[in-house]
């Protein structure tokens, strides 16, 4: 159905098929009523969107910038930009204006689209490092100024047209941009397609809210083109709220649900909710959820959640689907056709069986890169690297069984898991250096009862630098202006020294024993509650 196609040549396809289906349902607010766009409405959007970018001067291979929050309308402008070929960099409603700012520059964005709400927000990021940006509120496109340039454009627009780019956390600092081309994210839709009872979706039939952000691969690539080349709907929140969840899911016919661990930690917790509540809905599908927490779900909503592995750069997943899906473990599935896998340790030797080491994945010997994203945008040299020895290396810890069960161990090295956002230990770490009373830093994950994960900065001070809350205060603040809320330090720990090899490198591992709660330890600042969106 993808083969040799774009975006939005199957996305036509489909819409001729189903044209009175629902495409995009945004769940009811407290000023708005729930909305449903079907296939045809939202066919008759793009083509009216895109040919106003058209007549503008926008060509393939030229890139846009938007914030339209988890909406329906970031998923029609991007149908719209990516019909003539115009890449869309989406940017997280959360971030500062410095981090905003070098997203902008980063990606050679040429204009930005946003929604009224965020007008304020955009124009202190492009101010921030004087910027020269049109910035266009998407309600008032008619407004957006020609393009003109001797830039190398074309008219064309072909399946290896890069569709997205999408920033991830880097694991040395700034986030680095993923490039995906429009057959990667018909790829990673086509995927979704394929898995298997229970998740198996049926044309036309199924419903799946995903909470996750637009911005994100889970929901803006993934769950949007799997309902998309099936007929079906994505069901779109905001974002996730306890106190609208059995409401959205009741009144959008919610069939399927997308979950990280702390949202099944947040309904548990829910004593007065029991299957009662499902309506419609039949499975749920995510990661990171405790096995505990699992069998507990399972038993108390009588539907199954099936967990999976996936990352941005690599289109094919693995899940557990099959039975017994082993609920009570850190299950995530086997390696299928199209995704090999192997358990490597640190000279990219393969381990035994039962033994940890970092997973690699490819999609065979004779074509590793198939199904895999583009690159890394002007970081050749960290692309090649990831990808060494063949094998694109993912960072994650896992275990191999005799089977060929994966199980999961621990999350990327120097990454740090809260709530569903990656946040780069470096960045945050680069960050309070920039305080002239630090000596040295390092940021670990400690553990979150809710979010999984929370940050906690370990900090040598100068010399007769206080060890006291005003200073600790200092450096969250610091943090707090600087960076998106969710990566500032949850706790700071004020110490004597940190240890380092030869080279005066930290070594995180070593920094507290492994019987040791570093939460627990005698002063330490929390400043979880001041963790607060803006």
């Amino acid at each position: 159905m993808i083969d040799n196609k774009t975006i939005f040549h199957v996305f036509k396809e489909v819409a001729l098929r189903n044209p009175d289906g629902p495409f995009l349902i945004a769940p009811a607010k407290k000023d708005k009523e729930l909305e449903i766009f079907s296939f045809n409405s939202v066919l008759e959007k793009v083509v009216s969107i895109s040919s106003i970018f058209f007549d503008k001067g926008y060509r393939a291979g030229l890139r846009v910038a938007v914030l339209l929050g988890s909406t329906p309308d970031h998923y029609i402008l991007k149908l719209a930009l990516n019909k003539i070929g115009v890449s869309v960099v989406p940017i997280n409603p959360d971030y500062t204006a410095d981090e905003t700012s070098y997203l902008l520059e980063d990606s050679s964005a040429i204009s930005v689209i946003c929604g009224d709400i965020y007008i304020d927000q955009m124009t202190e990021a492009i101010a921030h490092k004087k910027l020269d940006l049109p910035l266009v509120v998407f309600d008032d496109l008619s407004s957006l100024p020609v393009f003109n340039s001797t830039a190398a454009t074309e008219n064309h627009v072909y399946p290896e047209t890069e569709a997205s780019l999408l920033y991830t956390s880097g694991t040395t600092g700034r986030p680095k941009g993923c490039i995906l081309s429009q057959n990667y994210e018909l790829m990673c839709g086509e995927v979704y397609t394929q898995i298997g009872n229970p998740v198996g979706l049926s044309f036309g039939k199924d419903r799946i809210l995903n909470p996750l952000p637009s911005y994100h691969i889970n929901a803006g690539i993934v769950t949007f083109f799997g309902a998309m080349l099936t007929g079906n709907c994505l069901i779109q929140p905001e974002r996730f709220s306890i106190s609208s969840w059995w409401k959205d899911i009741r009144e959008s016919r919610a069939t399927v649900f997308h979950y990280l661990g702390v949202i099944i930690a947040v309904l548990l917790a829910d004593k007065s909710t029991d299957k009662n509540v499902l309506c419609d809905l039949r499975v749920g599908f995510g990661a990171g959820v405790e096995p505990a927490l699992h069998v507990e779900f399972e038993d108390r909503f009588g539907i199954p959640l099936i967990e999976c592995w996936g990352m941005t750069e690599m289109c094919r997943v693995l899940y557990v689907n099959e039975e017994p899906r082993q609920i009570n473990t850190r299950a995530m599935g086997k390696p299928r056709k199209g995704l090999e896998v192997k358990v490597v340790d640190e000279d990219d030797i393969e381990v035994k069986r039962g033994m940890a080491g970092e997973m690699v994945v490819r999609h065979s010997e004779e074509t590793p890169r198939k199904g895999a994203f583009s690159g890394y945008l002007n970081k050749e040299q960290e692309t090649e690297y990831a990808w060494r020895t063949g094998w694109f290396h993912t960072g994650d810890t896992v275990k191999m069984d005799n089977d060929g069960m994966l199980y999961f161990v621990d999350r990327a090295k120097n990454i740090i898991r809260r709530a569903g956002e990656n946040i780069a230990a470096a960045e945050v770490e680069n960050c309070l250096f920039e305080n002239l009373f630090v000596s040295k830093v390092a940021c670990i994950a400690v553990k979150d009862n809710v979010r999984e994960e929370e940050v906690m900065a370990c900090i040598v001070l100068q010399p007769d630098i206080p060890k006291d809350l005003n200073i600790a205060q200092k450096l969250f603040n610091h943090a707090s202006d600087s960076l998106a809320y969710f990566k500032t330090p949850g706790y700071i720990l004020f110490m004597d020294d940190l240890p380092v090899t030869g080279t005066q490198k930290v070594v995180k591992h070593k920094i507290f024993a492994p019987e040791i709660d570093p939460r627990l330890l005698k002063g330490v600042f929390d400043f979880r509650k001041q963790k607060k969106r803006q």
